[in-house]
């Protein structure tokens, strides 16, 4: 990978605009109403696990028990997928116990949907409503191996024959390199039926992504209230039909793979013009011939940046001087060869670290593109519920977006470096003064600009 933009760079992007309160959430609404009606506008802000934990954050145990109900609630109340009778003969007796789920399941409810005879790859061609996944599918034998072979267990979420239907008609099919790049991404290694998907916030999926390090791209899980998505646009519709080799679960939307960081920040412009516009103004850019493997970007909201108070903004966004220090505040938000999820960590390949997700909480440093500079992050889960802190007070509103060069979580505060002497930088502080800002970013800032106001 050369010479790319870290963070967009957007054209119509030429006057600095940070909107009020009420501006905002108006911009807000309207992205909503525009990611249902278009699969590019790919982040719909749906009720997230974060709505959950509202009404159960008073204790630990609370939390985990409103969780749980949540998780059974939710997995009760989907579709069940039905197997057309035909099949009766192989479907496996209404008492048979399967190791790991059982009459009852990890799901705590009956287990009703089954096709424990067959193999995903018989199952998606056995119903009438999966046939057109099933077609692309045996266009590639290892694919087929995989969804065939009992040697390992495999998730498969399953796009509907109706999910197919909302491709435009003029749409050309992609090439064979692409088609393929989607099914693996349809597809988890492992066993996981609904309460084990609703208690992960991502999922590994078949697809390695070079830009990762030739790690699995990943799928991000948002359990809403009335429904579970997958990267916020692809309703599960249908859950746990059982097979002898795994577990289907059936969406609404087909999965593509993510698109690169920057593009994705550019897809709300409503949520991130202050960003946009920052790294077009300071000219934020990867070195030439610099190859990333994976990056973490902690991406501050419009809100974010109004924040820091009109003196600080116009500071940096409007004098020829502040744009450095503008750079330097935005290599900051920047971390690269390591990408961190809110469940896994895709550490430095000669490391090869990873974060056990299962863990209760830990904790990891970042380096950041400020030299010499870290990010401390700490991550408390309970369950499926997750928070991630930054350097031990900004906590990341939304989280694990994921990219296909990295993940962006997203911020409504600027992180400042800290100072020798006073520290962290706090937004219960209030407005940051110029002086202060100066001061904070003034070691990192080339040496033609050090000291000029």
């Amino acid at each position: 990978m050369r010479y790319i933009a870290l963070l967009p760079l957007v054209a119509g992007a030429t006057a600095f605009v940070i909107p009020d309160e009420a501006t905002a959430k108006e911009l807000f609404i309207e992205t909503e109403q525009k990611a249902e009606e278009t699969l590019s506008s790919w982040w719909d802000r749906v009720p997230s696990i974060e709505d959950v934990r509202s009404y159960a954050e008073e204790t630990e145990d609370d939390a985990y028990d409103a969780f749980e109900r949540q998780v059974r609630k939710l997995t009760s109340d989907l579709p069940a997928i039905e197997i057309e009778s035909e099949l009766s003969d192989f479907m496996s007796p209404p008492d048979h116990e399967k190791p790991g789920h059982g009459g009852h399941g990890r799901d705590g409810h009956h287990d009703r949907h089954r096709g424990e005879n067959l193999t995903v790859y018989q199952v998606i061609h056995a119903t009438d409503f999966t046939k057109k996944f099933a077609a692309l599918v045996d266009e590639y034998p290892e694919i087929v191996k995989t969804l065939n072979s009992t040697d390992a267990n495999v998730t498969a979420f399953v796009p509907t024959d109706k999910a197919f239907e909302k491709i435009p008609d003029h749409h050309e099919k992609p090439s064979k390199e692409v088609i393929e790049r989607i099914l693996e991404y349809h597809v988890v290694p492992g066993y996981y039926p609904a309460g084990r998907v609703l208690a992960q916030h991502t999922l590994p999926t078949l697809l390695k992504e070079e830009e990762l390090g030739d790690r699995p791209q990943r799928l991000r899980v948002s359990v809403g209230i009335f429904s579970a998505r997958l990267n916020f646009y692809s309703k599960v519709v249908g859950a746990n039909l059982f097979t002898k080799n795994g577990v289907i679960h059936c969406v609404d939307s087909i999965l593509v793979p993510p698109p690169p960081a920057d593009r994705l920040i550019s897809l709300f412009p409503s949520r991130f013009s202050t960003l946009l516009l920052a790294a077009e103004k300071s000219g934020l850019h990867r070195e030439e011939d610099h190859v990333t493997k994976g990056l973490t970007i902690f991406a501050p909201t419009n809100w974010a940046f109004q924040k820091l108070g009109p003196g600080a903004n116009a500071f940096l966004f409007n004098t020829e001087k502040g744009l450095k220090y503008l750079k330097a505040l935005l290599k900051y938000h920047c971390v690269v060869n390591e990408t961190l999820y809110s469940d896994e960590y895709y550490g430095k390949p000669d490391e090869g670290d990873e974060v056990d997700a299962e863990n209760a909480q830990y904790h990891v440093d970042l380096p950041t593109l400020l030299e010499g500079k870290h990010l401390s992050i700490d991550i408390a889960r309970f369950y499926g519920m997750i928070t991630m802190k930054i350097n031990g007070y900004t906590k990341v509103s939304v989280q694990d977006a994921v990219a296909k060069d990295g993940v962006v979580q997203v911020l409504n505060s600027v992180l400042i470096p800290p100072h020798e002497r006073k520290g962290f930088w706090k937004e219960e502080d209030g407005e940051i003064e110029v002086d202060e800002l100066i001061e904070r970013l003034q070691p990192f800032v080339e040496p033609d600009w050090v000291g000029e106001l």
